[in-house]
């Protein structure tokens, strides 16, 4: 029985099934990503690629109610968001069909001696895609764009609860016009997925997930000699070290834990306050998280994990300020965790879904030894009135993105990336094109020189 559903966390129903590929589906599956790749790799040109990429964001917003609904139903994401992270995916196929032909120039070298050189980039063959549930068009598009614009070929094994999304999202290549092979969905198991991996065919393996998944593929991936990019997970800092508008940045806090019921990588989940602030910054964001009225986890067993997750952060001495931290099926209420000890198992781990951290510091300097002191190193969010302190406290982050009086600020053209343990390699923007590419070095002698 195949492990892929469709179970609506909402009314906790399974909706429908999808039946697991045999391994000889996947073999033809691999056949098809080389055959593909021997087209639209080697013979496409950059013009043609970004032509179609342009026909897929067309179709994404054209198709956007129907796709929309289907991760409504999938992980329980609201409405309004579904709508927005579909219209998103689409502006990214759509940034790199505008930007990819100049993002794949010819980089010319000077030489020392006579004659020419440049680095060109070229594609590298099949790439093997593992993405989570969480934002399952716009994960998927961060990797498909700049590679698709490439010329490489795209494997999918999405994540078990979005068999209907990644079924629609190959039907668009499909219907775009892209070759068969160009885009495969598959829907497979850990063990045909390792295989997959190992597979002489695949060229390169993107991983979206949890740290525990970054650290199987990755070692599979290593194996085999190929190179990984992984996004891991994220206990993002939103430092707060002053303010002229107290509500307009519990506005933006709100707005960075609570997107997609907190369950996002590169959410704001530890509130570092100078203790001048502190009261009436807890005070409002408290306030505010009490009035809101929250879409369902992915899961009741999410949901029950992250009660898990509070119960033993108050064992450990937190205080639960707000909440009850307990879950009703896949509803979890916001809850907030103050005072938590510094040997609190919680102040290291991911809490992903409606939890916030609240902690108290004197200063700048303490603000960023709390803020380091995590494995993970995603995102980060410094609010402050002085642009020389924002600049310094960036600077001293030990994260891949700092985000400086803002949140909710990902774009087209911003790279995507941690450091330490939420991963390594970069997606979106110009960085994201030259993470699976043969940058390859063409020599050329000044005719008759030997």
């Amino acid at each position: 029985m195949s492990h892929y559903a469709v179970t609506n966390p909402a009314t906790g129903e399974v909706e429908e099934t999808f039946a697991t590929y045999s391994d000889e589906q996947v073999e033809t599956a691999l056949d098809g990503a080389q055959i593909a790749f021997e087209q639209w790799g080697r013979t496409s040109s950059k013009a043609e690629r970004s032509a179609l990429l342009r026909r897929v964001a067309d179709l994404y917003e054209e198709r956007k109610e129907e796709l929309a609904d289907i991760i409504h139903h999938e992980m329980g994401k609201l409405p309004e968001e579904c709508l927005a992270e579909v219209e998103f995916s689409g502006a990214i196929y759509r940034y790199y069909a505008d930007n990819g032909e100049s993002f794949l120039e010819d980089a010319p070298i000077q030489r020392e001696a006579e004659g020419s050189a440049v680095i060109r980039k070229l594609p590298i063959g099949p790439l093997f895609g593992v993405m989570p549930w969480n934002y399952p068009y716009y994960q998927v598009a961060r990797f498909a764009a700049p590679n698709l614009m490439l010329g490489n070929t795209i494997l999918l094994k999405h994540a078990s609860l979005c068999p209907k999304s990644s079924a629609a999202m190959e039907r668009i290549f499909l219907d775009a016009g892209f070759p068969n092979g160009a885009f495969t969905n598959l829907y497979i198991t850990n063990e045909q997925s390792a295989a997959v991996i190992a597979d002489h065919r695949v060229r390169g393996i993107s991983l979206t997930g949890s740290e525990r998944a970054g650290v199987a593929i990755a070692s599979e991936a290593g194996a085999a000699l190929k190179k990984v990019v992984c996004e891991l997970g994220g206990s993002d800092p939103f430092i707060l070290l002053s303010t002229d508008d107290m509500d307009a940045t519990v506005a933006a806090a709100i707005g960075g834990r609570y997107e997609n019921c907190g369950q996002i990588c590169n959410g704001a989940k530890r509130f570092i306050v100078v203790d001048s602030l502190y009261d009436e910054f807890l005070s409002k964001f408290a306030k505010a998280s009490e009035k809101l009225e929250l879409a369902p986890l992915c899961s009741k067993a999410a949901a029950k994990h992250l009660a898990e997750q509070v119960r033993e952060a108050v064992e450990s001495g937190a205080t639960l300020a707000l909440g009850d931290g307990v879950n009703d099926g896949a509803y979890f209420r916001p809850a907030i965790l103050t005072d938590i000890p510094e040997e609190s198992p919680a102040r290291y781990e991911e809490f992903f879904g409606p939890v916030a951290q609240f902690y108290r510091v004197k200063d700048e300097t303490e603000a960023v030894k709390v803020a380091n002191d995590t494995v993970y190193g995603l995102g980060s969010y410094v609010f402050t009135t002085d642009p020389e302190q924002g600049e310094r406290v960036a600077n001293a982050l030990e994260t891949g993105m700092t985000y400086i009086n803002e949140v909710g600020a990902d774009s087209c053209e911003l790279p995507f990336g941690g450091v330490k343990n939420s991963g390594y390699g970069r997606e979106l923007g110009a960085l994201g094109i030259n993470e699976f590419v043969n940058l390859k070095l063409i020599s050329t002698s000044t005719p008759g020189r030997f």
